[in-house]
């Protein structure tokens, strides 16, 4: 086995846990290759296209890191495991310190595998050129530099769904539910719901609530003002640019979805107990 990895450069604890995880998989015979700024962290040579020939990569950090790993390696069939450094995160598959279990079950030919939806986010200018995107979070539309509030128009399928007064709009994929949708009043999704939900950011009217719709819904977002008012576009916390007045932000599902591996004993709905301090009233009479 081949495994590919790429660290948080800028954690003060990153080189000890990435030298763990190396002897770690080391020990059992799997082959390991560093990214370039990954191997810096312990004085190694890297390899710049780390993904050629890998059976996986892991992420080491947190779900931060793992996004900026997707992003940076675009759509794969590549599995992708992180390794969180601290807590156990959304997305990640263990925690540095249970990095030997993960190693056995990899030794093992054994990868739990689950699949994650994705966006394909595509930002048409008024003047007719596309620029494509990928997220496993969300796409969002928000107010700009200015305090004002933003007309923003979405559609389903090519039918109006609302005008909307709020500092934003997103469109989140299950696994974004848990962040910037949650953030802003949006429901939790399971991760295999085969839904995206549109949630609005602070909206003026409080009758203005998100909307669960299907997959292979195609969603399209728009300014509606009058041009004025700055609008800002982001896919996954990133790739932040300014929209113009006639741009159109169309969303769907992308054919790629995101292959995820978890360690045995870790789900989405204990991690969700944890991350949300969740605990269950006593049974007792």
């Amino acid at each position: 086995m081949r495994v590919a990895i790429v660290a948080h450069p800028y954690k003060a604890d990153a080189p000890m846990a990435l030298r763990r995880v190396m002897k770690s998989l080391s020990e059992r015979g799997i082959e390991v290759v560093l990214e370039p700024q990954t191997a810096g962290l312990v004085d190694q040579e890297g390899v710049e296209d780390f993904t050629a020939n890998a059976d996986l990569v892991i992420s080491l950090g947190g779900d931060g890191t793992l996004l900026e790993t997707l992003h940076r390696i675009g759509p794969t069939t590549i599995p992708i495991a992180g390794v969180n450094i601290g807590t156990l995160g959304f997305l990640t598959a263990c925690k540095d310190e249970e990095i030997d279990q993960l190693s056995d079950h990899l030794a093992k030919g054994e990868m739990n595998i689950v699949e994650r939806s994705m966006l394909k986010v595509e930002m048409i200018e008024e003047g007719g050129t596309a620029h494509e995107f990928l997220a496993l979070n969300e796409a969002v539309l928000m107010r700009g530099e200015t305090g004002r509030l933003v007309s923003l128009e979405a559609r389903v399928d090519g039918e109006l769904l609302n005008h909307y007064r709020a500092d934003g709009l997103i469109v989140a994929t299950p696994t974004g539910s848990t962040a910037y949708s949650m953030a802003a009043g949006g429901p939790l999704l399971g991760p295999h719901a085969g839904v995206f939900v549109i949630t609005p950011i602070c909206p003026h009217s409080m009758s203005n609530r998100s909307l669960v719709v299907g997959e292979k819904s195609v969603i399209e977002l728009s300014p509606s003002g009058n041009g004025e008012e700055p609008i800002l576009f982001s896919v996954d916390g990133r790739d932040i640019l300014r929209i113009q007045a006639d741009s159109i932000v169309r969303v769907s599902c992308h054919e790629q979805s995101l292959r995820l591996v978890r360690l045995p004993g870790h789900s989405f709905y204990e991690t969700l107990r944890q991350k949300l301090h969740w605990h269950g009233g006593s049974t007792d009479p």
